[in-house]
């Protein structure tokens, strides 16, 4: 192809534009190696910070996703010049950026969209963002950081569905979270990159995306400590460098394999990933008697026995991530016993749960807490994918369940998992996608 937006156009059906189905046929134990993609939650947010950069820099290990596209045409909207292939790598020049308005019908699109607000602020202090898309699962409140771009300097006005925000100057201070806040974290550190002085923020997530982007931004020339602890400092600095930057697998991708593996009675070997990062879904998986042996950077998991009950709580990092809360449910409903999983982030990262029923889960919600009675076996249905983890899930559940799972809206899924079927059939799972 010899444009850029012909490469763009030729990958944006797959993920906008065509509507189908997925269809699995449950049953087949997973076999076999694969390898994780980049992730998505570093992805995103590196992305947004190629806008504080004076010169090109290029964000590698890209996973091939439509949160991944969906950022390419915001900063190309911008005025940014963008060299990007799918899959692998986004060079971006911002040299051109001289807007600072992202509107509705592009920020909708995703709830990472948020992140232009601390990259334009810190660029080039005024930014003017419509409120994140992205799924529904519960309130996504930005207050905590509108806080603290007001504890930056900066003027904030919120009305209309949009975010103002604009400062004569940005100066370091602190930053104290009421709650911890994994956007929040992520897009106060970019605004603060380039303030004047020194800016300390306290309660912060720990995610391995965050110390994954306070690597990348250090790459660059910032001077942020302590990101993977609860309080970070930013030496603000003038100008950022040109870097090449490659982002570190994702967690929550590798999760959903081992979950896959597990619910099939399969045995899987993942590639690239860190099993650190993985340390609770483990922990919650060997409890259930899975087998799971752990190499630098990959992870087996194969089946030991009968599948018992858990007890899980999502919890900020390092416990167990809400991301995985959908798929381990999914799992759960065919292990032995009674197990049950609370919601602590999101209050409404339940829709699935109804899908779920439509297999033969014995299922029933009390306040945040879902509570699970395993069932011998599920059965093939026409479901719906409401969010992407939700999505996830359900795909977990139609590799267990006997007959055919029709998965309608998995568009959903193509926002965060790259090629999923493709990976999965890879290991042996009869599943293909149809047009309607």
């Amino acid at each position: 192809m010899d444009s850029q937006s012909e490469v763009i156009a030729a990958f944006a059906p797959r993920f906008m534009y065509v509507k189908d189905k997925m269809l699995i046929t449950g049953g087949r134990p997973l076999m076999g190696e694969i390898t994780v993609s980049g992730g998505k939650n570093t992805a995103v947010a590196a992305i947004a910070a190629t806008l504080l950069c004076d010169e090109p820099c290029t964000v590698e290990n890209l996973p091939d996703i439509d949160d991944v596209h969906a950022l390419n045409e915001i900063l190309q909207s911008l005025g940014a010049q963008v060299d990007y292939v799918p899959g692998k790598y986004l060079t971006v020049d911002p040299r051109g950026v001289h807007a600072f308005r992202v509107p509705y019908a592009l920020t909708k699109r995703l709830r990472a969209s948020y992140y232009m607000l601390g990259a334009l602020l810190g660029r080039g202090l005024r930014a003017e963002v419509a409120y994140p898309g992205g799924c529904d699962i519960g309130s996504r409140l930005i207050d905590q950081h509108l806080k603290g771009f007001a504890a930056l300097g900066a003027r904030i006005d919120d009305r209309g569905g949009m975010v103002y925000a604009n400062a004569e100057r940005l100066t370091g201070g602190d930053v104290f979270f009421d709650l911890v806040t994994v956007g929040g974290t992520i897009n106060v550190m970019l605004a603060a990159v380039r303030a004047e002085g020194t800016t300390v923020m306290y309660n912060v997530a720990k995610e391995p995306h965050i110390v994954d982007l306070a690597n990348f931004l250090n790459s660059m020339g910032a001077r942020i400590k302590g990101a993977g602890t609860n309080v970070i400092r930013i030496r603000g600095v003038q100008h950022l460098h040109s870097t090449t930057y490659a982002v570190i697998p994702d967690q929550i991708e590798t999760g959903t394999l081992m979950i896959a593996a597990a619910a099939t009675r399969g045995d899987v070997t993942i590639h690239g990933c860190i099993p650190t990062h993985m340390e609770a879904l483990t922990a919650k998986l060997l409890e259930m008697g899975v087998r799971v042996t752990e190499n630098d950077d990959s992870i087996r998991v194969r089946p030991q026995g009968e599948q018992r009950a858990v007890n899980v709580k999502t919890q900020v990092y390092p416990g167990f991530p809400t991301d995985l809360q959908q798929p381990m449910t999914a799992l759960l409903c065919m292990a032995s016993g009674t197990s049950s999983v609370c919601e602590t982030i999101f209050e409404q990262r339940f829709k699935h749960l109804d899908e779920l029923r439509r297999m033969g889960a014995h299922i029933r919600l009390v306040d945040r807490t879902v509570l699970i009675e395993g069932v011998r076996e599920l059965y093939g249905a026409p479901v719906t994918v409401t969010d992407l983890r939700a999505g996830a899930a359900l795909v977990v559940a139609g590799l267990m369940a006997k007959g055919v799972t029709e998965i309608y809206e998995p568009s959903y899924i193509d926002r965060g998992y790259e090629r999923i079927e493709d990976k999965l059939r890879r290991l042996g799972a009869d599943i293909r996608r149809e047009k309607l």
